[in-house]
């Protein structure tokens, strides 16, 4: 009878492994996201789609590159957690999966600043630390905005374009399109009436030189074009943004030390409508600037696929 108990409980304990693993990898050392946990979008074209606007497209992260997710205008964002720590060792430590045209005169990047955070209290949820932007090439523009807040407003006729307020004194609207019908203001969301979003602003880049392209900054934001996209996924055809902890400053601009990180937000960073054309000429037709991620991943663990 001792021998039967110890082999059953070796084979629930080898059970419980292998329903960890990921692509036959050891618990606790996949590249990819372990966690979706929170996905708070602002109003935008692909909100409330099935599969790249809602919660469960979110949870479409989890253990891969291939889904894409929106987060709709300036200041939506998702927050991702991994099955350990990510260290802040040499080099590039996350890369991150969005879907930029890095086509010339044809350049389309919808910039995400990222942020960071340790679980000190190690219970799993980002509630005990402070998020740690890590900042990027225009960290120290002058035209780029700290602090920057803004308000979205659900319409009552749900057919209407959602208007907002920032906290510089404008006003605007995230304007509807014929080719994404549903609601855009995200369905989920516990007030129906409005929402807030607070961060750092990136200065706008949109440009009209016979077609729109929104070029992408230097370095340092997710779902862009810039020098630090490493190169393309070839099954899915898009590649990654690669981001050091390094990087990382606290809310008075200041760097910080962090020898890891347990969990990664990413929020889109430019409040723009995608076209500089009026309404009349097609303004309306190429939607809002919304960062896209379609994964994100530990670069100090190899890609074994």
């Amino acid at each position: 009878m001792k021998n039967n108990k110890y082999t059953a409980l070796f084979i629930c304990l080898a059970a419980a492994l292998v329903s960890c693993k990921k692509n036959d990898e050891p618990a606790g050392t996949s590249r990819y996201v372990h966690t979706v946990l929170e996905y708070k979008p602002a109003p935008g074209q692909f909100i409330n789609e099935q599969n790249a606007g809602t919660p469960q497209a979110a949870q479409a992260l989890i253990g891969g590159t291939s889904s894409l997710l929106s987060l709709g205008s300036f200041g939506g964002y998702v927050i991702v957690g991994f099955d350990h720590s990510i260290e802040n060792a040499e080099g590039a430590d996350i890369g991150i999966y969005g879907n930029p045209n890095t086509g010339a005169g044809t350049e389309w990047s919808e910039p995400g600043i990222v942020f960071v955070m340790e679980d000190k209290n190690g219970n799993g949820l980002p509630d005990d630390g402070e998020w740690y932007e890590l900042a990027g090439s225009e960290h120290t523009n002058p035209a780029t905005i700290k602090n920057y807040r803004i308000t979205y407003y659900n319409p009552k006729n749900k057919t209407d374009d959602l208007t907002w307020k920032d906290s510089r004194g404008k006003q605007g609207r995230v304007l509807r399109n014929t080719f994404h019908p549903q609601e855009y203001y995200p369905l989920w969301l516990p007030d129906q009436d409005s929402v807030s979003f607070t961060g750092t602003l990136l200065p706008p880049s949109l440009r009209s030189e016979g077609l729109n392209t929104n070029p992408p900054f230097a370095w340092g934001y997710a779902d862009s074009g810039s020098e630090e996209f490493l190169g393309f996924r070839s099954e899915y055809g898009r590649g990654y943004n690669a981001f050091d902890i390094s990087w990382a400053i606290d809310k008075t601009g200041k760097r910080v030390d962090l020898k890891r990180v347990d969990f990664v937000r990413i929020m889109t960073a430019q409040n723009s409508n995608g076209s500089t054309g009026s309404e009349a000429d097609g303004g309306r037709q190429v939607g809002e600037i919304s960062t896209e991620v379609s994964g994100v991943v530990d670069l100090h663990i190899p890609n074994n696929e």
